[in-house]
């Protein structure tokens, strides 16, 4: 029994280790599971308000405090990438979907979803694939806090959506999706000792991988049956919600070359990648009930986008 129990700390967290290394791949199937199993969704409903905490607390552990303070050392490059995510891509969006094709929910629902700030799992979507994790995070939490500066007038101007985003509910929500995380991560850190935190560092990479995976499951709920209703009006969103990520990517990419290469792949990165779920709460009752359908297949890039890119991004880097 006593050689059984010995070293129960690493049979514990192979799982965790096993995702960290299979994370892209992972994530790729997560988002499908979901949309092919409905009852499955359904289960993992509950998970999408509980995720966002768990999600924040463990990026915060895995966040190099240095590397993020030599970061803020850089205002100017912060500043820029801010100033491209929040002002200058939903101007490009509006005036791309203002020349082609396509459904005006579609063209709404681009303009919208380029007016959002970057998405909670970046930081760790930047280190799957290789990236800079502090500076996405630096940058996630910087458009998260001007959100509600910037989004409503624009969002309204360019795509005739109106978001209501209450300057007190909002910092409620803040606080409950950064203050929260940042000290449980404190508490953490105290409570392990940096000795005995960093070991775990594959671990918690691979906790963050299965925490993804059951949101991608939460996220499809509902989301099959709207599909089947309509798939031509999905076909044409699901595109547009590709386009609009990789596009934003490699637009703000292109942007920030000056920068550096990892600098400017890190903040193409978080360009592409945006967080809808802050919408989906403030979406107005006469919106078009598309644009919900549509920020859910925005879920699709942003998912797909470790597996897709990791290869490219490895390349390019080396190469470069």
């Amino acid at each position: 029994m006593a050689a059984h129990g010995a070293n129960p700390g690493p049979l514990a967290l192979r799982p965790f280790t096993w995702a960290a290394r299979h994370g892209t791949t992972l994530l790729a199937l997560g988002i499908f599971g979901g949309l092919l199993v409905p009852p499955l969704a359904h289960v993992f409903h509950w998970f999408i308000s509980t995720n966002v905490v768990i999600l924040m607390t463990l990026v915060l552990l895995r966040v190099d405090v240095a590397a993020a303070l030599r970061r803020l050392r850089q205002p100017v490059l912060l500043a820029a990438i801010t100033a491209v995510q929040l002002l200058v891509a939903p101007l490009v969006a509006a005036l791309v979907v203002r020349v082609l094709p396509l459904d005006a929910g579609v063209r709404a629902g681009v303009v919208v979803f380029a007016t959002g700030c970057g998405a909670t799992s970046g930081a760790a979507f930047a280190r799957l694939v290789g990236l800079d994790p502090e500076l996405t995070l630096l940058g996630t939490l910087t458009t998260t806090l001007l959100l509600p500066l910037s989004a409503p007038p624009l969002a309204l101007a360019l795509g005739g959506v109106g978001l209501h985003l209450g300057l007190y509910a909002f910092a409620l929500r803040l606080a409950f999706v950064v203050l929260l995380p940042l000290v449980l991560s404190l508490l953490l850190r105290w409570g392990l000792g940096p000795e005995r935190l960093a070991p775990l560092g594959p671990a918690v990479d691979g906790a963050v991988v299965w925490v993804l995976v059951f949101y991608g499951f939460a996220v499809m709920d509902g989301l099959t049956a709207r599909l089947l209703a309509d798939p031509l009006w999905v076909a044409q969103a699901a595109v547009a919600a590709f386009a609009a990520a990789f596009g934003l990517n490699l637009l703000t990419t292109l942007v920030f070359l000056v920068a550096g290469l990892r600098e400017a792949a890190s903040a193409g990165l978080m360009s592409g990648n945006r967080n809808m779920a802050l919408y989906l709460a403030v979406l107005p009752a006469a919106a078009d009930p598309r644009l919900a359908l549509f920020f859910a297949l925005c879920q699709f890039p942003l998912f797909l986008s470790p597996f897709l890119l990791r290869p490219v991004y490895r390349m390019v880097l080396r190469e470069g």
